[in-house]
Order: C-alpha cells, then structure tokens, then sequence
C-alpha cells in the first residue's frame, strides 16, 4: 500500500495558541486521534499524537534540525542578541559542531555529577522552605522559581545578590520559544540582562580561579581554543535557561497534580524512594517542554509522506497521555506497572542535556516539600503558559498547614 502524502489528509485542528488549549488540551487530543492516529494541524504546522510517532521519528537525526533560523524569521529576531543566540546555540548546532559544545557540558549533567550535588540541592530548598513555609500561602510557581536557579547558582557560582533580576529574565527566556511575536521586545532585553550577567561571572572569575566547578571547566576550554569567546556566553545563558524552566515547570505542574492527591503527597514526605516514582509519573501525565523539528528531507512514517522542509510540533509534554501505550492514561498511578519510558526529556541527539539534574531536583524538592506544606490546596485558579514551546503553569496560588522542619535524614 502506497503511503498518503501529508497535504491530502483530513486532520483535526489544534488551536495551540489559546489559553483553553494550555490550560486542558485533552478535548482536542482525543477528537484529533479520532480523525486520524497519529497526526492533527496547528497554525505552527503538523503536530504528532502518538507516543511511538514522536518516539521513532524524533531519532532520525538524519532527517531533522531544530528551527532557529526559522524560529527567528517567525520572530522578526534578525539583528538582535536572541535571534543570533536562537541560531547559534548547542541544540541548533548539528553534527561535530553540535558534539564538541554538548562535550564541553556534558560530564557536570551527568548522573554521577548530579548524585554528588543532591545535598546541595537539600540545603537549598532545606532554606527556601524556612523562609517560606511560614507563611501558609503563596504562589507556588515563583516559590519554585527559586529552587533550581539557586542550584545552578551553586554549579556556576554568582551573587545570589542578583537572582530576583536573572529569575525574572529566565522567566521571561522561557517564553521565547513560544512564538509570541509581540514578546519579542521583552525577550531581547532580558535577553541581554542574562549576557551581562554572565559576561560579568566569566570577568570575575578569571583564568585560574581553582574552584574546580562547571565555570572553570568551561573557561578552560575557551582558554584552550575549544569554546570562542561568545559560544562560552551563549553556552552560559543556555544553561542557566535549561536549568531553571524544566526543574521550575516541572516542580509546579507536580504540586498542581499533588493537590488532587493528598494521600500520594503524604506518602512523598515519609518514603523519599516513593518520590521518585511520582516524579516518573508526572513527566508521563504533564511535562514542561514541547519541542519543534524541521524536516531536512522527505520522511515516510504510519503510512504517511512529509516533505521536506515541514515544520514538526513534537507535544512531549501531552505524548503519555496516549491510550495506545498506556492503560487508563489521565489516571496519576506512581505504581503503574507499565514501564514506558516518558518522552519529557525528547529523543535523538538533541535528548535533554539536563534531565538528570531536573528530575532529581524535583525528587529531593517533592520529599521535603511535602515535609513542610501539608494539606495542600487551591487558593485561586492556575494559570498556564502557553502550549508550544515551554509549557506550565505560570501562577498556582495555594495554601497550606505549615509544618516544621524535621532532624535531617542520614545521606
């Protein structure tokens, strides 16, 4: 049987770009796998709805490239910082060149790294929960603002002086891939805040500073010649954009799906083992990030022809909602005996540098969180970001019954 060419399909249309589509875009999931199994239209282009298309397609390196080019052309970005970061940077990066930047990170993202620096990560949230667990509400999303940056403060170094002015511009990078094109005024200047800031950590640092974390790594391959001189900041802001928004988004739409499970948040502040399950079932049901590909020649998959030049929607943060793979697939089970991997952190080259770091964030921040905030519960309505690009939950107000901290558990 011969396959079908994309344009004579009948497929249901996503709007993505609505709030009602970010907030719950199950309705349209379902009636978009109705008229066809695995794929719908969006006003961005074709957007993938099956676990095993996005799964296999997004391996063929051979027949993909993530949109810069594009994305800025969208954006009307030429000219500016971000439209040359958006081209320039590692995850747009193909082949060698894509290799030696991911080589010069990849080492301090990796689970070995990442399992040295769980007791940072404890002491940081040990310390935001003292300041803000007292207060018996807030808005979840910006306490969760300050978690993963403080960590990435702690990999890096930086005056913790400056976090309420780089959180507001990562909040503000977050949204850049999310073809706001009225934003882009707003994503240029905090844009060039995060470059002062980290052209200011590279000047303070210097060549020889000994401390031996991920900065001096990455000097040193400037020094040697691995790394020019804006890749090294280009590299910089990239991290410290990568660091925050997963660990943040993911952190808030767990708290969110928590909130309608108290026995499972109950379970999280006694079993830290158990956290990790919850943390896997959530990057299933909801995850932060969806991501974009351009196809660089004709790929045939399910029956279907796309053409060259085709920009793809992969919706990683909806793919484990897809009932093919996974039984009852809107129930959060941690015990689930389906073993499927998430998609969260994408496929192929481009797989997520930082996943390790993200997920164990949210495993040691959901243990002692549920320590400290008991009862969780809806103070106002969620609010959500929208759907292409990074996704989540920008504001979650909730209260709590504060709880005091506990003696610190043996490492």
């Amino acid at each position: 049987m011969s396959a079908q060419r994309l344009a004579d399909l009948d497929l249901a249309h996503l709007p993505i770009e609505t709030a009602e589509f970010a907030a719950d875009p199950n309705p349209w999931l379902e009636q978009a796998r109705a008229k066809h199994p695995w794929l719908a239209s969006s006003n961005i282009g074709p957007v993938l709805t099956s676990y095993r298309a996005i799964d296999e397609i997004m391996r063929m390196d051979d027949a993909l490239k993530m949109p810069g080019g594009e994305i800025v052309s969208i954006m009307g970005a030429e000219g500016t910082g971000w439209g040359d970061f958006a081209k320039e940077m590692m995850l747009v990066r193909e082949g060698p060149d894509h290799q030696r930047l991911r080589g010069s990170v990849s080492a301090a993202f990796g689970p070995n790294n990442v399992k040295r620096m769980r007791p940072v990560m404890v002491e940081t949230i040990s310390a935001l929960l003292e300041e803000w667990a007292p207060k018996g509400s807030f808005d979840f999303a910006e306490f969760a603002a300050n978690f993963p940056v403080r960590v990435m403060f702690a990999l890096i170094g930086g005056d913790v002086s400056k976090l309420p002015e780089i959180i507001a511009s990562l909040e503000v990078q977050g949204t850049s891939f999310n073809m706001i094109v009225e934003d882009m005024p707003k994503i240029e200047e905090a844009y060039q805040v995060l470059w002062r800031f980290v052209d200011d950590l590279i000047e303070e640092r210097g060549p020889d500073a000994g401390k031996g974390d991920l900065l001096d790594d990455l000097i040193a391959s400037n020094t040697r010649g691995d790394l020019t001189d804006k890749e090294l900041r280009q590299m910089l802001v990239f991290l410290f954009g990568a660091g925050y928004d997963t660990s943040k988004n993911l952190l808030t739409l767990l708290m969110n799906t928590m909130i309608d499970h108290p026995n499972i948040w109950r379970r999280c502040a006694e079993d830290k083992d158990f956290c990790r399950q919850v943390v896997r079932e959530q990057l299933r049901l909801t995850s932060p990030s969806n991501t974009y590909r351009v196809t660089t020649r004709e790929v045939t998959w399910g029956g279907v022809t796309i053409p060259a030049n085709t920009m793809l929607l992969f919706p990683l943060g909806i793919s484990g909602r897809d009932p093919a793979m996974f039984a009852d697939p809107l129930t959060f089970d941690p015990n689930r005996p389906d073993r499927t991997a998430p998609l969260a952190f994408g496929r192929g080259m481009h797989i997520c540098l930082g996943q390790f770091l993200a997920q164990a964030n949210v495993e040691e921040g959901t243990h002692l969180i549920a320590q400290r905030l008991r009862n969780p519960r809806h103070s106002a309505p969620a609010q959500w970001r929208s759907f292409a690009g990074v996704w989540g939950i920008k504001s979650l107000p909730i209260a709590f019954d504060p709880a005091p901290a506990r003696a610190p558990e043996p490492a």
